[in-house]
């Protein structure tokens, strides 16, 4: 008899239910493992990358045979503990030379991260997406804020302290947004401010130089732009990154190729690929960032509550965040495909939300002809085999 409060471990792979909590080991990568991946690997057509933002998660990923990074986060390693002070000194910054000596700090330590991800991926391809979540959300919230300067008024704390408080609750207050997700984000941050991606892209360059003088052959780099909307975006932010990597290129002597691309999450981003194209060596789909703005469903939102009673209705048949909506989201993806491969026959197109370690949502990249998918090292295995199952199930196979 198990009550309700009580813990139970349960076998994922026996589906055997165990009382009380079992002592736990990483999963083991073992010879019957290696043997069905390989099998799948013999099959099937899709690329597997993963989404991983440290060299561990790297390192991990590799291990269960991901081909490269399809999608690097840099914005979770501006959260670092020691780093927060500097972005907080960027963002608060009154002017572009304040802003550029914060920029200086953060510089080396964005190299040692990115230096750390080409070593782990050494001779696999790895995309850096800039950063992309709204400035405000490194700064403290501002209801903290103000009941702090509250209370160092009411116990007569020191001036300076309150000072300095207020001027951050004057910067957050000025960064609020109604809809963030919306707002001043991803390329937005860049046209606006783009010291910021300055900094992000000589990082990277820096850092491939480095490892490459290290390892003797260089980083597959790809460097991409997110939330694009307009092809006069990337366009600018193509210009930028293209002009500070040759700078860098130039004054270490150094030869390494990049790509420059960016992700597709808006509907006109997929509706205008072929514009966009024009100044994008690879595509992204950023497919739960697309189904937010293409449901109009906020998913912090939906996930729990109404989209749980959608479910139970018969509404929607399953959880579009968790696999990808055909008829909607996956209309336009595959229009996007089309668009752009008229517009560029090679052009590398891939997908980087969670729907790539889903096995349906990959059977569909399959069918729709994406070079690769991504997702996170755990999932790596799955979407293996999945793209192998998608291959078999075209040629209407009994496997």
């Amino acid at each position: 008899v198990i009550r309700e409060g009580e813990v139970i471990t349960i076998d994922g792979t026996t589906g055997n239910v165990i009382p009380g909590a079992v002592e736990l080991v990483p999963p083991q990568i073992n010879e019957n493992f290696e043997s069905i991946v390989a099998w799948a690997d013999e099959i099937r057509q899709l690329g597997v990358r993963t989404n991983a933002d440290t060299p561990e998660d790297s390192r991990k990923a590799r291990e269960f045979g991901a081909e490269g990074i399809g999608l690097c986060r840099t914005e979770h390693m501006f959260m670092e503990e020691d780093r927060l002070p500097l972005v907080r000194q960027m963002i608060m910054a009154s002017d572009t030379d304040e802003r550029a000596a914060a920029l200086r700090k953060l510089l080396p330590m964005q190299q040692q991260d990115f230096e750390g991800i080409f070593e782990a991926m050494h001779g696999l391809p790895v995309t850096i997406r800039l950063l992309d979540p709204p400035l405000h959300e490194f700064l403290p919230p501002l209801v903290e804020l103000m009941v702090d300067i509250e209370r160092l008024k009411l116990s007569g704390g020191d001036a300076a302290e309150i000072e300095e408080k207020e001027k951050v609750a004057t910067k957050v207050r000025a960064l609020q947004e109604m809809n963030p997700m919306l707002g001043t984000r991803g390329c937005r941050l860049g046209i606006q401010w783009p010291e910021i991606y300055e900094m992000q892209v000589r990082a990277i360059m820096q850092a491939a130089v480095a490892v490459e003088k290290r390892m003797g052959d260089a980083p597959l780099v790809e460097i991409m732009i997110p939330l694009v909307g307009y092809a006069e975006e990337l366009k600018r932010m193509r210009e930028l990154t293209v002009n500070t990597s040759d700078e860098v290129l130039n004054d270490a002597g150094a030869r390494i190729e990049y790509l420059v691309g960016t992700m597709i999450e808006l509907p006109r981003a997929a509706l205008t690929a072929d514009h966009i194209a024009d100044y994008a060596d690879f595509f992204s789909f950023g497919t739960n960032d697309l189904t937010q703005t293409t449901l109009g469903f906020s998913r912090d939102d939906a996930e729990g509550k109404f989209l749980t009673y959608y479910l139970e209705e018969g509404i929607v048949k399953k959880n579009p965040f968790e696999t990808i909506d055909v008829n909607g989201v996956g209309k336009l993806v595959e229009t996007a495909v089309q668009l752009s491969r008229a517009k560029k026959p090679d052009i590398k197109l891939g997908v980087c939300g969670e729907h790539g370690g889903e096995p349906e949502s990959v059977k569909f990249c399959h069918g729709i002809g994406l070079n690769y998918v991504s997702c996170s090292p755990y999932r790596v295995p799955l979407a293996r085999l999945a793209a192998a199952q998608a291959v078999l199930e075209s040629k209407k196979m009994v496997y």
